[in-house]
Order: structure tokens, then C-alpha cells, then sequence
């Protein structure tokens, strides 16, 4: 029984640090309708920001966080305004092959400035090791994670769906038209989301990079993944992306203790049945006949 609490308190954090990382890709293609698979680009940078405010320049871990969201936040308004955007109504295919080519673009990038060895940040004293809690072992960052992800997730969903600029959001992917029409700044709207989606990105990597570690291919390695995630949740909503990476990390870590042989196959084992039961995913919505 320590075992399987253990385990599921491994997943959950694990599960909520995949959600952080694949959140914002469930904006931009839920949302937006723009298929980004260069999302995983921005979580590298942020990750690598990160490690070089700490590693290098001595700066606090949890005041390098900020700059790693307002970095890779930075370098999506800028993308966003000078290429992304006149992409928005060209069709998936071309999405997806423009992003793809940035993403090889940011890894080689990375590979020629930081080298190409996996690097880990430099956690304060107080974030390492654990504690138990009725013989359940309770790691001090994973806990730091859970706690920063729960907050993370309440309050994008109140955002998105409690507020007006939410309510401007759905309004412009629905009907851009009609948006302009009543007076909704709509490039702005996309511009914003999109920055703050790669925002998240980076906020993601830089926090998984003392688990999953940092290099080049962070954003081919872990692509697969961010796409599992909006995938079995269903991209018209939060909620699905979020119930999917609880489940999917749960399931990884349960998978690669009790099978590890078989470790790897569990998570797309999962996403087939899942599939299978729900083609359109958790929470997506079937497409109008």
C-alpha cells in the first residue's frame, strides 16, 4: 500500500507538470485552432533561462521562475506578431510544417550555443529530498509542484471561463468577423493567448527540468507527450487536457514501476482505449455533421 500511494503521488506530480508543460498547446489548438508543435521550443527556453539565472548567475530559484515565464512569453509575442500570425488562416498542413521547422531550428539553436549534455538546475536546500507522511515518501519538489500546478490550473480555468477577456476569446475563434464587428480587438486577443500559452510553456520548463532534465531535444522528446495530452483530453476545453495528464501520469509512473520492461508502452496503450472509447477525447466535442 506505501508503494501504490507513493506511485500515485509520484503520478499526480508528474501528471500536473505534464499539464503545465501541454497547456498552453491546448490553447492555441483548442482554442485558437492553430496547430503550434513548436510549443515545445518555448518550454525549452524557458527551462534554459532558468538554468542560467541559477546555475550561472546565482539568482534565487523561485525568482528565476517569473523571468522563465516572461522570456518565453516574450519570445511568443514576438514570433506571434512577425510569422504565426499569418499563419491563422492557412490550413493545418502548413501549420504544422512551418512549426515543425522552427523546432529544429531551436534545436539546433540550443545544441550551438549550450552544448549538447543534459543539464539539471540547482535546487535550494529546502526543495531536496523528502519527508513521510504514514510511511508515504513525500518528495519537498514534487509537493512544490502539485502546489504550484493546482494554482496554475484554477485559475486559467476562472480566467477562461469567468471573465471577459475569456468570453472575447471564444467569441474571436468562433466568429472573428463578427468579434471585429463588435468592437473585440481580435489580432490582440490572439496575440495575448498565444503569449501567455508559451508563457505556461516555459513556466513548465523550467520547472521540469530538475525531473526530465534539459537539452536540445527537450522539444522533440517531449512533443509527443504535450500531443497525447490535448489528444485524450479533447482541445475545446481546460478541463479535459487536465483530467488526461493526471490520468496519463499516473499511469507512466505505475507503469514503469510495476512493468518496466513495458513502461514506455503503457502511456499509449492508455491513449488507444481511450481513443478507441472516446474518439473526439475526454471532453471534445464531436464535429458537426
Amino acid at each position: 500500500m506505501t508503494a501504490i500511494l507513493t506511485n500515485l503521488f509520484d503520478g499526480v506530480a508528474y501528471g500536473m507538470l505534464l499539464f503545465v508543460l501541454a497547456c498552453g498547446l491546448a490553447v492555441t489548438l483548442g482554442l485558437m485552432n492553430f496547430v503550434n508543435l513548436a510549443h515545445g521550443a518555448f518550454a525549452m527556453a524557458g527551462g534554459y533561462v532558468c538554468m542560467v539565472l541559477v546555475n550561472r548567475m546565482g539568482w534565487p530559484f523561485f525568482a528565476a521562475l517569473p523571468l522563465a515565464f516572461v522570456s518565453a512569453a516574450a519570445i511568443g509575442i514576438a514570433l506571434e506578431r512577425t510569422l504565426y500570425r499569418h499563419l491563422y488562416a492557412r490550413s493545418h498542413l502548413d501549420q504544422v510544417l512551418f512549426t515543425i521547422g522552427l523546432t529544429f531550428m531551436s534545436v539546433a539553436a540550443v545544441d550551438y550555443i549550450q552544448g549538447s549534455s543534459r543539464v539539471f538546475i540547482n535546487l535550494p536546500a529546502a526543495l531536496q529530498g523528502q519527508f513521510d507522511v504514514f510511511g508515504v515518501g513525500i518528495g519537498r519538489y514534487r509537493l512544490m509542484i502539485i502546489v504550484i500546478c493546482g494554482l496554475l490550473t484554477v485559475g486559467l480555468q476562472m480566467v477562461l471561463a469567468k471573465t471577459r477577456f475569456g468570453s472575447r476569446l471564444r467569441a474571436a475563434v468562433d466568429d472573428p468577423r463578427a468579434a471585429s464587428g463588435l468592437g473585440i480587438n481580435v489580432p490582440q486577443v490572439f496575440a495575448f493567448t498565444f503569449a501567455f500559452g508559451c508563457g505556461l510553456a516555459g513556466l513548465g520548463g523550467a520547472l521540469s527540468a530538475e525531473i526530465l532534465g534539459l537539452d536540445p531535444y527537450f522539444p522533440l522528446k517531449f512533443m509527443i507527450y504535450f500531443l497525447i495530452v490535448v489528444t485524450v483530453g479533447g482541445s475545446s476545453s481546460i478541463t479535459g487536457p487536465f483530467l488526461a495528464s493526471l490520468l496519463l501520469g499516473i499511469g507512466d509512473v505505475a507503469g514503469k514501476y510495476y512493468v518496466p520492461k513495458m513502461g514506455p508502452f503503457v502511456i499509449y496503450t492508455m491513449m488507444i482505449v481511450i481513443l478507441i472509447w472516446r474518439p473526439n477525447g475526454l471532453f471534445g466535442r464531436a464535429a458537426a455533421r
